[in-house]
Formats: structure tokens, sequence, C-alpha cells
């Protein structure tokens, strides 16, 4: 799509957590379409496109080249070529890079198109049986223990579901803090979601503390329980 002005269009493309039949359409259209694909690991992406069959340019995209690329690629967008930004799974610019290109878009008055699809984030909380009207997402914890717990102790009054990603080598002392700060709460651990060997694990922290003493592999999604409401009048 061009403008009247000749500026291409920022397509920020939701694709596959796991499962490929959760592919759309519509991502497929639009991926064959445009000029350059930019994406975390080209590798990946590339074998996602093979799949597909579809053939296109890709140009790496991720967090330690981000500022240099975004320039890239906002020249190449201020001059007329459309380009789709994809993460290795997921909705990207949630906890993977996008934010700085899609503002820099943004700002050279480019179009930014959505193509929604998966999310672990909304995958996980359709299925957690969570009540509530909202939630608070804190992508990935530091990896640090001392940062992780400050972190956590800055979410201790939150009163709705606190949902955080993690990486399998992690989860163990992730838990440990969450556990120590939070306390016993209730909580669910979402592993390998769309996949073959998807799992839900719930109940309270130390229980989940004690389902991953061992070697855990696969993509996590944390949801805690907030903090109780206090009826006391």
């Amino acid at each position: 799509m061009k403008t009247e002005q000749n500026i291409g269009s920022l397509y920020i493309v939701a694709t596959p957590i796991g499962n490929l039949s959760d592919i759309s359409q519509r991502m497929q259209d639009v991926l064959a379409s445009v000029a350059l694909l930019a994406c975390e690991d080209t590798r990946h992406t590339g074998r996602l496109l093979a799949y597909l069959g579809i053939k296109a340019d890709l140009v790496s995209y991720h967090k330690e080249n981000e500022q240099q690329k975004t320039a890239y690629l906002l020249g190449k967008l201020c001059h007329g070529m459309d380009i789709a930004l994809v993460s290795d799974a997921g909705t990207p610019g949630i906890s993977d890079p996008g934010a700085v290109l899609v503002r820099g878009a943004r700002q050279k008055g480019v179009p930014v198109i959505p193509i929604p699809g998966p999310s672990a984030l909304a995958t996980a909380l359709s299925v957690s049986g969570m009540q509530g009207s909202g939630f608070y997402f804190g992508g990935f914890p530091a990896a640090k223990t001392g940062e992780r717990t400050k972190q956590l102790n800055a979410l201790k009054a939150f009163n709705c579901p606190l949902v955080f990603y993690e990486a399998p080598h992690r989860i163990h002392a992730t838990l440990k803090d969450c556990l120590r700060v939070f306390g016993d709460r209730e909580a669910q651990l979402f592993r390998e979601l769309t996949k073959l060997h998807e799992e839900h694990l719930s109940g309270p922290l130390s229980k989940l503390l004690e389902l991953t003493d061992g070697r855990v592999r696969g993509e996590l999604v944390l949801i805690i329980n907030g903090q109780p409401e206090s009826h006391e009048e």
C-alpha cells in the first residue's frame, strides 16, 4: 500500500507461537506482498517462509542492532518500500523488538498497520480463569536476583493478576523470589503453549517451585494472583 506521498507501509505481523495451524490468511498475504521482512532471527523466519512457500528478502532486527537497523528501515519506508516486522513467535513489540521502529515510523508519517494473531500473553490469560478487569504484564523479569526482587517488591500491593514471561533456565529462581516476596499466592505456569507438549501447572507458588525443581524446557508464561483486597471497614 502506498500513500499519495509514495511512502511505504509498516506491517506489524503476529506469527504462530508454536502451532503452525494458527497461521492466518492475512498474515500469509502480507508476508508474500512486502518488499522486505525484518525479523529477529533470519534462520527462524526463513524456515517459516519456506513452510509457507514464500520467498522474501530478510533483514535481521533484534535488540542488539535495533537502533542501527531502525534508521535503515525508516529510510526504506520513506522511499516507498512496504516492510513487515515479525518476531520469532507471537506479536512483535510485546517483550520483543518493535517499539522503536513503530515510534520512528509514526513520527515520519509512515502508516503502521497491525496484522493481529497469536500472543502468548493473551493465550495464557484466556485459559487462566482468573477474574478481574485488568492485569499487570511485566515481560521478562530481571535476570539477577537483586534487581528482580526489587521489581517484584514494587508489585506487591497490586490487586490484579501479575503476568510474566520467563526463560526455562531462570524459572525456578524467579519462582523462589516470587514466593519470598508475595508469600504463597495462587499461581499458574503455562509451558509450550499451542505446542505438542503444552502443559498447564497451577497451585500455590510453593507447589510450582517444587514442580520446577529440575530441568525445565520450553517457553513459559507465569500468572500470579494479585494481592487480595482488604474488606476491613
